[in-house]
């Protein structure tokens, strides 16, 4: 495509249709230039891409895919090359149903335990996690498969992200929370960036020149695209001056006629929409090819997901319980024993091809089950559950469901000794840790977890994983806790203290660190020698067990370097490191906190639940809030099975997404259903102007038809 040269032929129409979505997951076609859709979708962890009929952003209804372990899972395996075969088994299936970019991975620092989608996050650490993304970039793109990093930035929590206000220094922000995007950025070259919802410091990041245009282009040289996340845009023509190219899921009528009438006007420059044109136009011109015949090896890509698993899961007590003989006298209980959490709950849950529990394996192998009498070792399955930890919402504390506390109490008074098998994307309160012989913690391990908890319980598998993320004694300990997720200004106090700089800096004890993780071997790690700038280190595997070990380079405190290696009994490596050389950019560690913005009036930014404060308003809010009951109604109405399960956890997604929705974000995803001028004729409403509101509600935006539909040869009401 000469993209030159198109820019000259195309009409301003089209230019405004080229730089906004449709039908959710694609760009718009231009059939008179023969320009293609692009076809993007969800994928940090597995493909997502929903079924016909169903491409409304609902999170039940997708093609059957491979589910990896989610980014707090990899991250574990501190192995970027379990992030690239990943990455490399997602293009393929992404090819194989026509789709060009991947919405993945997701970078942001895991700055908070309750975190709703920490899960799908690498870590606090921005080099493990920069490291970890990297690699998945790679495996993405080398398959001819766009990647785009997400979010851009400051989206470290779920309550108010589409209007919180993350309040930061520039010292915090560019050496910690920026820092995992620029090595990600400059390192991996991903096609395209996605800003996130929340405002930095009063500015929304989709009109946030400083950090799309000053920040992202200028300083770290980005050439790609920047979209935004689905509902994200607030001023169009702000936004494009600011850098963003793409508005998603776009088929918002009010934002092609802000840029024509900003055009005429002169209030947007030609310039800055020819630029964000021609941004498209190169993403679907590098991206855009026919879907494979052939379908994906979904049987390796299973087995893949279980070695994976296998290799992240992170040993984080044992007594000597572990591995199993297979001679023991097992007892087995507690929940995810038969259901399984493998993977989080949200935009990113996907319709896995196969899926395989530990109950699946354990009957597969004819491990006998006994009494809490005949037994003399009980396994217990535990972990958080969809309705603790989800995107759309923090978790409201860091405890395990009490049901399953309860179990666990009853099974250490059994007398017997207790392996407990964790599941969940974030840490959890331990307080049975010194009652327990052994926990293994398989974080969220994809849909083959089954095999790999077999294997790594009865020692076909040394654990070799270790820890991404602290794990605090209890959550009154975590910095900023008493704030966190209560309010639309999100203020970081805490400053770069984030994890375990906190932790170490202040001498406050924890219940595992960043990076432990124990082994059925031994090893014998000599002390770091530097010369040149090069550190090195030797490991030596001193036990009788082939198994992978990690070596950690630890420079003022911070984590500088890490490599993982795989060691034969006996065997020695020699590792070596050459840790970047650090900025010594004196950034200013003021922070400004505003005044929280009252809950009344009712804005188009107001959060979705402050709709209930007005009578008016509580109606609206009962009307919309139908649609996840629905959803709930007609999923609990199938029969039992994985199809049934991810219907609830689609109606659970609605409703927590719809009460932390806001008004101009729903009509910025929703296109004709939920036009802009229902939007304001809600808040006018709302707020008890029902005259002004009837007349919004009356005075649809008129545009110009979008270009696949041209020949209709009218103007489009929305």
């Amino acid at each position: 495509m000469d993209i030159e040269k198109m820019l000259k032929e195309l009409t301003t129409e089209e230019k405004a249709a080229l730089v906004s979505g449709l039908d959710f997951w694609y760009t718009n076609p231009i059939p008179r230039l023969g320009i293609p859709s692009l076809c993007m979708t969800d994928g940090p962890h597995g493909l997502r891409k929903q079924t016909a009929g169903s491409a409304d952003g609902s999170a039940g209804e997708s093609v059957p895919a491979t589910a990896f372990p989610t980014a707090a899972a990899t991250a574990s395996g501190w192995n970027p090359e379990n992030a690239r075969r990943m990455g490399e088994a997602i293009a393929d299936e992404c090819r194989h149903y026509g789709v060009h970019v991947v919405l993945g991975p997701g970078v942001n620092i895991q700055r908070n335990p309750l975190c709703g989608r920490n899960f799908e996050y690498f870590s606090e650490d921005p080099l493990l996690a920069s490291e970890m993304a990297i690699g998945e970039i790679e495996g993405l793109q080398s398959q001819g498969v766009g990647a785009c990093v997400k979010h851009f930035a400051l989206n470290n929590s779920e309550n108010y992200r589409y209007m919180g206000n993350s309040v930061v220094s520039e010292k915090t922000m560019r050496e910690l929370y920026l820092k995992v995007f620029e090595r990600t950025v400059k390192k991996a070259k991903p096609v395209t960036v996605m800003c996130a919802y929340n405002q930095i410091n009063g500015t929304y990041c989709s009109e946030n020149k400083w950090l799309l245009t000053d920040v992202l282009r200028k300083e770290w040289g980005f050439d790609g695209l920047v979209m935004t996340d689905w509902g994200a845009i607030h001023d169009r023509v702000k936004s494009l001056q600011a850098g963003l190219d793409l508005e998603m899921p776009g088929d918002t009528a009010i934002c092609r006629k802000r840029i024509l009438d900003g055009i005429q006007s002169g209030a947007l420059s030609m310039q800055d929409l020819d630029q964000a044109v021609r941004n498209v136009l190169k993403l679907v011109d590098s991206f855009v090819q026919d879907p494979l015949p052939d379908e994906p090896d979904f049987d390796s890509h299973h087995e893949l997901a279980a070695e994976l698993a296998a290799d992240c899961a992170v040993l984080m007590k044992n007594d000597g319980l572990l591995p199993l003989t297979g001679k023991e006298k097992l007892h087995i209980c507690g929940p995810m024993f038969e259901q399984m959490r493998y993977q989080g709950a949200g935009s990113s849950m996907i319709h896995a091809a196969r899926l395989t529990s530990p109950a699946d394996v354990f009957q597969a192998k004819g491990i006998r089950q006994y009494s809490v009498e005949e037994c003399d070792t009980i396994i217990l399955f535990a972990g958080l559950t969809d309705d603790y930890e989800s995107e759309g919402c923090d978790r409201e504390n860091m405890k395990l469901p009490d049901d399953q506390l309860q179990l666990i109490e009853r099974m250490c008074a059994a007398g017997k000794p207790v392996v407990v098998v964790l599941f969940g994307g974030s840490p959890v309160e331990l307080p049975f840790n010194d009652q327990v012989g052994a926990i293994l913690n398989m974080v969220l391990p994809g849909q083959n977890g089954g095999t790999a908890v077999y294997r790594l319980l009865f020692g076909e598998v040394n654990p070799s994983g270790k820890l991404a993320q602290t794990w605090p004694l209890r959550y009154e300990d975590v910095p900023g806790q008493e704030s966190f997720g209560k309010g639309v200004n999100e203020v970081y106090r805490e400053g770069t203290e984030a994890g375990y700089r906190y932790y170490n800096a202040h001498g406050i004890p924890v219940r595992y660190g960043f990076g432990h993780g124990l082994s059925y071997t031994t090893f014998r790690h000599t002390e770091w020698m530097e010369k040149d700038g090069v550190y090195t280190q030797e490991i030596t595997n001193t036990g009788s067990r082939f198994g992978g070990e990690t070596a950690q380079l630890w420079l003022d405190g911070e984590l500088a370097g890490f490599r993982k290696v795989y060691l034969q009994p006996g065997e020695t490596i020699r590792v070596a490191l050459t840790p970047e050389v650090k900025q010594q950019t004196a950034y200013s560690d003021e922070l400004t906190v505003p005044a929280e913005p009252p809950v009344l009036p009712i804005t188009l930014d107001s959060r979705f639940t402050n709709l209930r404060r007005t009578f008016i308003g509580r109606i609206l809010y009962r009307v919309v809030m139908q649609r996840a009951e629905r959803e709930m109604k007609e999923a609990r109405k199938l029969p039992e099975g994985a199809e049934r399960d991810n219907k609830i956890k689609g109606a659970v997604f609605t409703r927590r997404i719809l009460e932390s929705n806001s008004l101009n974000s729903m009509t910025m995803c929703a296109g004709e259903t939920f036009p802009y001028n229902y939007a304001v004729g809600f808040a006018e409403m709302a707020n008890g102007h029902l005259l002004k509101g009837i007349k919004a509600f009356l005075q649809s935006v008129q545009v110009p038809p979008l270009p696949k539909d041209k020949n209709k040869n009218r103007d489009v009401a929305q």
